[in-house]
């Protein structure tokens, strides 16, 4: 089973930072930490902290690429091929128009050729409005050589007649490992915007990777920022396909007048045992508060947990709980090879009798 599910107690804070100083008596748990929400039609601002859920961090499976002339949607995680849409024209053609509103339009497809059997299919496409207050401009390729690599991707950039400016890009990569030689599959995603008057902007980066013998890694970076105040997150997860599994969270938070505060943990678990730790804390002027916590997972059904704060909290006894963790991630290579099937179906050039591909030179795995 996957992630660890405490049963110490766990108390909500509110919105206020100052709720940090307060509220002292909550013991550990894992928290999300959710701040400047900013959305190109409905701006807010919420500094909380609260529950983590684990489907925050699932594989979206049914995430659906924005409209051309809307900036992205946040924290939807990697769309699939499918929702992209993306259509690759073997055809070469360079095509443009004018509308009878004024607005203008283009559309260019394409193909670059280069050694070891290296192709590039394109297709670029945009448009204005007539006075040029409008812009957006879409790319898809695919790319293919003859080691077996494969790479579906697309980007999107774009503005509107408020200045609101935005870019994203999404790619898809099947590749061989160079050391093991197992089949791999990428994924990446990154978007970012930002208000006309300058005054909000958000940027996201999200990544998977699998192989076949099931090692998976997955993780985010966000930052966002409205008015005088900014938010960062990083989370991560590792799974190593033989039980083991790694995944960690950091989250901060500040104002303009130099108030911070934030929380992360981290947790590692492999045959029933483990370990999971982590702080809260806030700083305020000259003061500053924290809480860390520790738990030993021993495997038999024994977890020592420990604590301090600066306020002078401290405990430490060792309790009988039962360890819950997910060993396998929810969405592994299985997943991601039958959702990738437009990549899959990327034919390479033809390759000449007796002409053999030029390996990359071997390099130590990340796994």
């Amino acid at each position: 089973m996957v992630g660890f599910n405490s049963k110490d107690q766990r108390q909500k804070l509110v919105s206020t930072p100052q709720a940090v100083l307060q509220a002292q008596a909550f013991s550990s748990a894992r928290y999300e930490f959710h701040s400047v929400v900013c959305d190109f039609n409905f701006y807010s601002l919420s500094f909380r902290l609260k529950n983590t859920s684990n489907d925050q961090r699932r594989t979206k499976v049914n995430c659906v690429s924005q409209p051309r002339d809307t900036p992205p949607a946040r924290d939807t995680g990697i769309a699939s091929e499918k929702d992209w849409g993306i259509k690759i024209s073997s055809e070469v053609s360079n095509d443009s128009g004018t509308n009878e509103d004024g607005s203008t339009w283009f559309r260019e497809c394409g193909e670059d050729l280069g050694e070891n059997g290296y192709r590039c299919r394109y297709t670029v496409m945009g448009g204005r409005s007539s006075d040029g207050s409008t812009e957006w401009k879409e790319t898809w390729w695919e790319k293919c050589d003859w080691t077996g690599y494969k790479e579906l991707g697309a980007e999107k950039s774009g503005k509107n007649a408020g200045g609101d400016a935005w870019w994203e890009t999404w790619q898809e990569i099947l590749r061989q490992d160079e050391l093991s030689n197992l089949a791999r599959i990428e994924r990446t995603a990154q978007k970012q915007a930002k208000q006309g008057n300058g005054e909000a902007g958000w940027y996201e980066k999200w990544w998977e990777k699998y192989n076949a013998k099931g090692w998976t890694e997955k993780g985010a970076h966000k930052y966002g920022r409205l008015n005088e105040q900014s938010w960062w997150e990083k989370w991560g997860e590792q799974y190593d396909g033989r039980g083991a599994v790694l995944k960690w969270t950091d989250k901060w938070a500040e104002n303009a007048t130099g108030e911070k505060w934030g929380d992360k943990w981290e947790e590692k678990f492999q045959n029933g045992a483990g370990t999971r730790q982590g702080e809260t804390w806030h700083s305020a002027n000259a003061e500053s508060w924290s809480r860390t916590w520790g738990e030993e997972h021993f495997g038999d059904g024994k977890v020592h947990k420990y604590g301090k704060s600066t306020s002078g909290e401290n405990w430490d006894s060792v309790v009988t709980e039962t360890t819950v963790y997910n060993a396998e991630p929810h969405y592994g290579w299985v997943d991601a090879i039958g959702q990738s099937t437009q990549l899959l179906s990327i034919e390479p050039r033809p390759r000449p009798p007796g002409v053999y591909p030029d390996l990359p030179k071997p390099k130590q795995p990340d796994q």
